[in-house]
């Protein structure tokens, strides 16, 4: 098919089926009945020789080819819907949904922040925070369960080609213990001390392996890692009630963390510092809402470390 003889809604369609991941929700954001849809998909079928869309659960997933004419179109599109509506997105008259996914930890941080600002600038829009670690970023995102993640994608893990996102802040990983504990009156933690002392860690994939212990085999070292929670928060609060130590996250400058009868010192061997994103599927760069909530959490949330973990007591 030449493009004289093309009809351009079919790309509407396409647009809408790539955003929604799902016929009924692409139906009424276009104002069209499911069959007008399921009409449309098979013609865009019949143009491009190809699927283009296939059932996954309660929706759709894009083949191979459809997420090729995405790339290739979603720029055209939206300077398309930039010249007739002049990219504009009413905040505060928005009813929108956006699902978030994020651990307990973050959403610690992000959560009061981000809807302290949507109370204030677009009351209409309902955020929903769904737990979710960087193990199930690239599927949350590709089902088009979440409309964004926040949390730190591992550096060793292959980022996925549709993945967007902005860096937020950074985090460091002290040690905490309760503030009467016998390593606590100590400026700096004798390694063996270290090791051998009971540690508590987190394990969000439901896996007793944790990430720190990584950083120790790397240098062929083992701490006593006697237990394992599956959130944060729990984990702060055994600490504060227990002998166990733990190396845990800390974000300076955003810090929610009560540290009454904790006390924070620097690890013998140092966790990486690791960087807090906001991650979204390149199916939303198009979408005057989703532009408006990134510009929105970096506003709120980005931030860079001028403070690292100090070598001694804090």
């Amino acid at each position: 098919m030449n493009y004289r003889n093309a009809d351009l809604n079919l790309l509407k369609v396409f647009e809408a089926l790539m955003t929604e991941s799902n016929v009924t929700r692409t139906a009424q954001k276009l104002s069209l009945t499911q069959p007008t849809i399921s009409n449309a998909l098979r013609r865009l079928r019949e143009t491009y020789g190809d699927p283009l869309f296939v059932r996954s659960g309660t929706g759709v997933r894009p083949t191979r080819r459809a997420v090729e004419l995405w790339g290739a179109l979603s720029d055209s599109l939206r300077t398309i819907r930039g010249t007739l509506e002049g990219e504009s997105f009413d905040a505060a008259r928005s009813d929108a949904r956006l699902a978030i996914s994020m651990t307990d930890y973050v959403a610690c941080i992000a959560g009061p922040r981000l809807l302290e600002r949507l109370g204030k600038t677009a009351p209409g829009i309902r955020l929903h925070a769904l737990p979710g670690t960087v193990i199930d970023f690239e599927k949350s995102l590709d089902d088009n369960r979440v409309d964004f993640a926040i949390g730190s994608y591992n550096d060793d893990v292959q980022r996925p080609t549709f993945m967007r996102s902005r860096q937020l802040w950074h985090v460091e990983f002290p040690c905490f213990m309760r503030s009467g504990h016998p390593l606590a009156k100590l400026s700096k933690i004798p390694l063996k001390k270290f090791l051998d002392a009971r540690h508590l860690d987190v394990g969000l994939s439901g896996r007793a392996s944790a990430i720190y212990d990584r950083v120790l085999q790397g240098r062929g070292l083992e701490r006593n890692l006697v237990a394992t929670v599956s959130h944060y928060s729990a984990a702060y609060e055994t600490v504060r009630r227990s002998d166990l130590i733990a190396v845990l996250p800390w974000s300076e400058g955003l810090e929610t963390l009560r540290m009454t009868g904790l006390k924070r010192i620097a690890p013998p061997i140092a966790a990486p510092v690791r960087t807090v994103e906001l991650v979204w599927h390149e199916r939303h760069e198009a979408s005057p809402l989703h532009q408006w909530f990134v510009a929105l959490a970096v506003e709120l949330l980005r931030r860079v470390s001028t403070h690292p973990v100090s070598r001694t007591q804090r």
